[in-house]
């Protein structure tokens, strides 16, 4: 009995054919074949089938992804990051040559576990393909016995580093065009949540080791050993006042109180990819309130609390608050409200570009997709703290971030 069968191409960002996702290959006519032509075909369309088969179905996969993670405190990477002979970077190099396989085996299971409709969205399959092909890289480069070739595993990493650096972007991007088809926002919210941490948790452990090369005063690898909260602070509110005013053409003062003398041991990278987006909103919240008096707008106050266990970031702005109907949603991902803005939305996607732009490529734009707040609070959370909001509607806002600190009374957090 003749069967219909209906080939549906799956067209990738460049223009070319995209394997098809986990359990579905392409089909094969064999035995109604009745051409050389014909013939040709089923041979073409089989080995197609084999290739995508192979591509996503790799027993190296699964094995990989039934291991745990190795996980790493902060402090023994700073007390394990120097050595006079060198060898902290080839044990390092050997860490990573192990690990990172693990992480990314894992990230490949949780591509295949998003509903099917999702997953076949050429840009989240886009991403998909990125995670399996760094894992064929990173599982087939041979061991690392000597620095030759550490060194080369070191440029195979920045490779890699690079070709995932719009990863977050590109998941924004795909899970948007997916709206109308999630049914369940839980299910995304736990990938999204696991998928960007993670990747938080690679690219810290993959710059440390890249970091261990270098040779900068106060750092070891990744982490600073004297870091100042108040000057990364002030690092990024010098950044955001700068294109708050190029929007607005003017700009909040923000004034800095606490514990602003305060050092310790800790990592800066986090707080550079959260900063800038809290800042962001406080400022625009803010201008947007005093649209009838841009020149004459209330100062933000950020207060730095120093303890024993944690530090603690607390952001106040006059803007107004977040309305009531807003207010549960804001830690959702794509709830934005620039749409709703009386200002043009393209604000945001501009902020995040120029934030990339400093972070040197070290992170993927996280605003102008609703992601900016979602994944500041994922963030903090897989660092063992917390981010939380206070709104006072008709007044403003106040955010509390909690991160702790890596060498403090109670256990520190794992990369």
């Amino acid at each position: 009995m003749w069967k219909t069968l209906v080939i549906l191409p799956v067209r990738g960002r460049g223009g070319g054919l995209l394997s098809l996702p986990p359990g579905l290959a392409w089909p094969s006519f064999g035995r109604y074949s009745t051409s050389a032509t014909d013939h040709s075909h089923t041979e073409l369309a089989r080995e197609r089938s084999k290739t995508v088969t192979s591509f996503y179905n790799q027993p190296s996969i699964d094995a990989a992804a039934e291991k745990p993670s190795v996980r790493l405190t902060p402090t023994t990477m700073l007390y394990s990051g120097r050595s006079q002979d060198g060898s902290h970077i080839l044990k390092s190099a050997r860490y990573l040559h192990k690990e990172l396989p693990v992480r990314i085996a894992h990230r490949v299971k949780g591509f295949r576990s998003l509903p099917f409709i999702i997953g076949c969205n050429p840009t989240i399959l886009h991403v998909h393909e990125l995670y399996i092909r760094a894992f064929q890289k990173l599982s087939e480069y041979p061991p690392i016995t000597d620095h030759e070739t550490e060194g080369q595993y070191c440029k195979l990493v920045r490779d890699l580093m690079d070709d995932h650096k719009d990863v977050v972007t590109l998941l924004a991007e795909g899970l948007r065009e997916s709206r109308k088809h999630i049914q369940d926002e839980k299910v995304i919210r736990y990938f999204l949540d696991k998928t960007l941490t993670s990747r938080l948790g690679i690219r810290m452990l993959a710059s440390h080791h890249l970091s261990l090369h270098e040779d900068k005063p106060d750092f070891v690898g990744i982490i600073c050993t004297r870091l100042s909260p108040k000057k990364i602070i002030e690092k990024w509110v010098d950044f955001a006042r700068r294109l708050c005013e190029h929007k607005y053409g003017n700009a909040p003062r923000v004034r800095i109180n606490g514990h602003v003398a305060a050092r310790f041991p800790f990592i800066p990278m986090p707080l550079d990819y959260i900063l800038p987006e809290l800042l962001k909103n406080a400022m625009r919240a803010t201008m947007e309130s005093h649209l009838d008096t841009p020149y004459n707008v209330p100062d933000i106050a950020i207060t730095i609390a120093n303890n024993d266990i944690d530090l603690i970031i607390r952001i106040s702005d006059r803007g107004g608050g977040i309305p009531h109907d807003h207010l549960e949603r804001v830690m959702d991902y794509h709830f934005t409200t620039a749409e709703s803005s009386t200002q043009d939305p393209r604000m945001n996607t501009m902020f995040g570009n120029m934030v990339d732009m400093v972070n040197s490529g070290q992170s993927g734009p996280m605003h102008g997709f609703g992601f900016g707040l979602p994944t500041s609070r994922a963030y903090a959370e897989y660092l063992g703290g917390s981010l939380c909001i206070q709104s006072l509607q008709g007044i403003g806002t106040d955010v509390y971030l909690r991160l702790k600190h890596i060498d403090g009374k109670e256990e520190s957090f794992r990369i």
